[in-house]
């Protein structure tokens, strides 16, 4: 059964987190998540060089609803004053949570010595924790992987320094940089972070059910579990986890008339936040995931998928879901 966690004065009352995914958990799906349930959301992951320059993309991923409070804002850098900087301005913007990035993989960012690279040059990792620590009132947390590879498997290590300097909470995502997201996330060894510190620790990876979330935590011992890819197309599975890790009946999934609604209004979401010369193209991931195992959703896709025009693409999201309902009722 989860216990609440308390991240210095924030209180989780049921740990089960959405993980930042960039060009994912934007704005818009987070407020979607946060309402089928979420025990917390963080934001997609924001450059700190970004985010004191204040480019449109920055503050775009930095906004956030007012449902989603309190809200996590995660920075990546390898930097520590230009990441005391930009938490400071993340706090002054409403962060409740500065969490830093030590564990994405992507090419782009582990070239710029951030993200997952930072696991290969421990004293710089820590000396990026302490400035963000020190720069901020509000609580700091770290996600990191397992480590960079299978040979320096140093997560426990970093997470010891990561609590002597401050930090509130770790997430562990249970591959190495180097495995990106190939193999499986290995539960079990997340184990040994929590055995290292004394603070909450969050299990990522590989989390796509409830069955997933109920074995990564008994294999980890973890406070909590943290869903990535597993919500994709499903903003409902969170909630259905929260449900099941507390002890609730867990609810099942949305029908068709419901999904078809939800779709409509997280389309309309996107093109409000991006305009459709940028929406239309971010939304099409989206639709596919929406989509995926229903009948006829390859042609569906094939189709919109050339479509520009967001009316047209609603008008065809219309047909394909009405044409899906019409077959439920004369089956049922």
């Amino acid at each position: 059964m989860l216990k609440p966690i308390d991240i210095g004065p924030v209180r989780v009352a049921v740990p089960v987190v959405l993980a930042p995914m960039t060009g994912v958990t934007d704005r818009p799906f987070r407020t979607l998540v946060k309402r089928y349930g979420a025990g917390l959301t963080v934001t997609e992951m924001i450059a700190s060089e970004a985010m004191i320059r204040e480019t449109r993309q920055s503050l775009q991923k930095a906004a956030w609803d007012p449902s989603e409070d309190p809200v996590t804002m995660q920075l990546a850098g390898c930097e520590p004053g230009r990441m005391a900087e930009a938490a400071k301005l993340n706090e002054q913007r409403g962060a409740a949570i500065i969490d830093i990035n030590m564990g994405c993989p992507v090419k782009k960012v582990v070239n710029g010595h951030a993200g997952s690279a930072l696991m290969r040059d421990l004293p710089l990792a820590a000396r990026l924790i302490e400035a963000t620590v020190k720069a901020v009132s509000v609580p700091v947390t770290v996600k990191m992987r397992m480590g960079w590879d299978h040979q320096s498997l140093n997560a426990p290590e970093l997470a010891h320094i990561a609590e002597d300097l401050g930090a509130r909470l770790i997430t562990v995502h249970g591959r190495t940089r180097c495995q990106l997201y190939s193999g499986v996330a290995d539960w079990n060894y997340v184990a040994q972070v929590k055995a290292a510190v004394r603070l909450p620790v969050i299990v990522n990876g590989d989390i796509c059910s409830v069955a997933d979330a109920e074995t990564a935590r008994a294999q980890s011992g973890a406070d909590g579990v943290m869903i990535g890819r597993g919500a994709y197309g499903r903003p409902w599975l969170i909630g259905q986890v929260m449900a099941a890790l507390t002890g609730r009946p867990v609810p099942g999934d949305p029908g068709l008339a419901e999904q078809h609604a939800l779709v409509r209004e997280h389309y309309a979401m996107m093109m409000d936040l991006y305009g459709p010369q940028v929406g239309v193209g971010v939304a099409r991931k989206h639709l596919g995931w929406y989509t995926k195992g229903l009948h006829d959703s390859a042609a569906f896709r094939f189709e919109v998928n050339k479509l520009n025009d967001p009316v047209q693409v609603v008008s065809m999201i219309d047909r394909f879901y009405e044409g899906l309902l019409r077959s439920e009722l004369m089956a049922a």
